[in-house]
């Protein structure tokens, strides 16, 4: 849920599907220890940093449109019209053309990890699970995966955002672009770049975390406050 250096992919539409591979701390403990301080002060630092630069440098939209005003725009222009069609594709634009703000809803969210059953992650409603969310095993490689529908109207600039503290002290931030979504019937999938988590005694116990999903506009269509735990190895299913 984020341990990697913060990387923001650029924009594009339709499912995305990217990876990274992260680096593991190293296993000495007595070593780690130290690595261990070092990359969770500079990510601390750089996450503060990142958080500033977001406040100082927002992005001035125009007015929003609805479908059926995004498709009288230009209209006479032959390569601007297909373009607009092919972003649609086969949405009923009788259906949601009149509606101005998107509606995004996340389906699910599950953890993938090579050579493991999916770790399939239920959603509450208020966006707080009960308890500890799931377990990672230190030094383990796995992806987050999740599908979300979009209706209504285009959502532009869909991101993932995730914060994480220990014992009350932020040790990773991060944030991925997922792009623009026009709305259809059927569900999105996204696959995250792959993280590791990391490893060694100081890296193992209780994390609380944050994640939220917004738009270009800030708009947040889900926020999950959510513990894990990371140990020795995987929970037992």
């Amino acid at each position: 849920m984020g341990f990697d250096d913060n990387k923001d992919n650029e924009e594009k539409s339709g499912v995305v599907e990217t990876k990274k591979t992260g680096t593991p701390n190293q296993e000495n403990d007595d070593n780690g220890s130290e690595n261990l301080s070092r990359q969770l002060s500079e990510t601390s630092l750089s996450a503060a940093e990142d958080e500033e630069d977001d406040e100082g440098n927002k992005l001035q939209l125009g007015p929003q449109c609805t479908l059926k005003e995004q498709l009288e725009k230009d209209k006479d222009d032959e390569s601007l019209r297909k373009w607009k069609e092919q972003l649609l594709g086969s949405v009923d634009i009788q259906s949601v053309g009149e509606t101005l703000d998107p509606e995004v809803k996340i389906f699910s969210l599950s953890i993938v990890s090579s050579g493991r059953d999916d770790i399939i992650l239920p959603i509450p409603e208020d966006g707080k699970p009960k308890g500890l969310w799931f377990t990672l095993k230190e030094g383990s490689h796995y992806h987050l995966k999740f599908s979300f529908q979009v209706s209504n109207n285009i959502v532009s600039g869909l991101k993932y955002t995730n914060t994480v503290w220990k014992t009350g002290v932020k040790v990773d931030s991060s944030k991925e672009m997922l792009g623009t979504f026009s709305p259809q019937p059927e569900p999105y999938t996204h696959v995250m770049p792959e993280e590791t988590t990391p490893s060694g005694i100081f890296a193992r116990g209780s994390y609380s975390a944050r994640s939220k999903f917004l738009d270009d506009d800030n708009k947040c269509y889900l926020e999950i406050n959510y513990t894990f735990d990371i140990r020795k190895g995987w929970a037992a299913t």
